[in-house]
């Protein structure tokens, strides 16, 4: 039975939520804050993963975590892990049971704990649940939902920089004169398009004549279907494997063609791959989910305003590359440096409008409708406002909600299936 005293100390918390447009400048439609905050010393934390430390993308999470609450000063023993949490119904008696053990915010990290997560929010009222990848907080009408999500096309678009680099190497001393590029992709999301998009213009802002083409496997975590994929793909003339998957196994088919004579060379995900790929691998794309953790937990101790989406990337320090490996090309850290820089200074937009075309024409317009009414892939169903993306040259993404909603099939990129 949910304990009195609990809902006593943390109900105030509730006005302090706000419904916002953008995630970057949110507007409160109550911005009262709680008069008892919950004190870092008496938070409890409930976690909610698909996965374990063993699949990289839920050991990003872990770690984030971990260091967010060491940031807080926040102990081991105030945070309840569950671990490998279908997403299923199963998600639902994991929040609930969380929740009747007294935490006061409950994170998950998979998109498809969502709907389920949203169910508990309905319930317990004085918990915030917080579906890290979500589309439905600014929508579902719900004080207690949160969203969070970096701006991983930024880090995509620089591993696409570093990627271009080596693939410009190769075609300048005649190693290579098609520049096909491959990408093993989980799902056709907007999260997995918006993705491939910004690393294939990272390589096109440096080989304007690369193309790429993008073999799908249907799950996030699968070390046999990313490895086939990335097999599949360098027989195909791919010599840069990209990937929006979660294990080591594209990585490390790469290294293995790459010792057998293959030209090939592999962008990786979420954690550095060097160590299974230590020569065909360049970097990896990463979340620094620490950041985003931080920053929640922090304005939910202080009694602070918990938007209802949070974001950012290289501004925030939400985002970034793994270090470089020993194969790529000269040059790359400059840049890697310039992009980044950049993209700081507002003078590099990754989804600029003049870098790109759809059927042969150019992209002046993309209204986006952010309802969540696409059964396909989501269970969770609500009505959203339509927003013009484009404005000022190039695509906002990630600035109306935090999951990516760039979802354009651009000139450029093949899907294979």
């Amino acid at each position: 039975m949910k304990k009195l005293l609990a809902i006593l100390l943390v109900l105030c918390m509730v006005m302090a939520f706000a419904a916002c447009t953008k995630t970057t400048d949110p507007v409160p439609e109550d911005p009262a804050n709680p008069e008892e905050p919950v004190a870092g010393a008496d938070i409890k934390i409930g976690v909610i993963l698909v996965g374990d430390e063993n699949e990289g993308y839920t050991y990003a999470h872990i770690e984030g975590i971990k260091k967010a609450a060491a940031d807080l000063g926040i102990k081991d023993d105030q945070i309840n892990w569950k671990y490998v949490i279908p997403e299923t119904s199963v998600c639902y008696d994991t929040a609930v049971e969380l929740a009747e053990m007294g935490c006061n915010i409950i994170f998950s990290n998979s998109f498809g704990h969502q709907s389920f997560m949203v169910q508990a929010a309905e319930e317990y009222p004085e918990i915030i649940f917080c579906p890290a990848t979500g589309d439905t907080a600014n929508v579902c009408g719900l004080a207690n939902v949160v969203n969070l999500f970096p701006h991983t096309y930024e880090s995509r678009y620089v591993s696409g920089i570093v990627a271009g680099m080596k693939l410009k190497e190769l075609m300048d001393n005649g190693t290579v004169t098609d520049p096909l590029v491959g990408y093993v992709g989980a799902f056709p999301y907007a999260e997995v398009v918006s993705g491939y998009t910004a690393f294939y213009l990272g390589i096109k802002s440096i080989v304007p004549e690369a193309y790429m083409e993008v073999q799908f496997t249907s799950s996030w975590f699968d070390l046999n279907k990313e490895s086939e994929a990335a097999k599949a793909l360098m027989a195909r003339g791919c010599v840069i494997i990209g990937q929006h998957a979660d294990s080591t196994g594209a990585p490390s088919a790469v290294e293995a063609a790459l010792a057998n004579g293959t030209i090939a060379y592999s962008v990786g995900y979420n954690i550095d791959m060097l160590n299974v790929a230590p020569n065909a691998a360049l970097t990896s794309a990463q979340n620094n989910w620490s950041k985003l953790y931080y920053d929640i937990l922090k304005a939910f101790i202080n009694g602070e305003e918990v938007k209802h989406d949070w974001s950012g990337g290289y501004d925030e320090d939400a985002v970034m590359i793994s270090a470089l490996g020993a194969s790529c090309a000269a040059g790359t850290q400059e840049a890697v440096d310039a992009a980044i820089a950049g993209i700081k200074d507002g003078t590099l937009h990754v989804f600029d409008t003049n870098t790109f075309t759809v059927g042969g024409e150019a992209v002046t317009t993309r209204v986006f409708d952010f309802s969540t009414m696409n059964a396909d892939y989501s269970a969770v169903q609500y009505v959203g406002e339509q927003i013009e993306c484009i404005t000022d040259g190039y695509f906002h993404e990630s600035e109306f909600r935090s999951a990516p909603y760039f979802d354009l099939a651009i000139d450029g990129i093949t899907k294979l299936n």
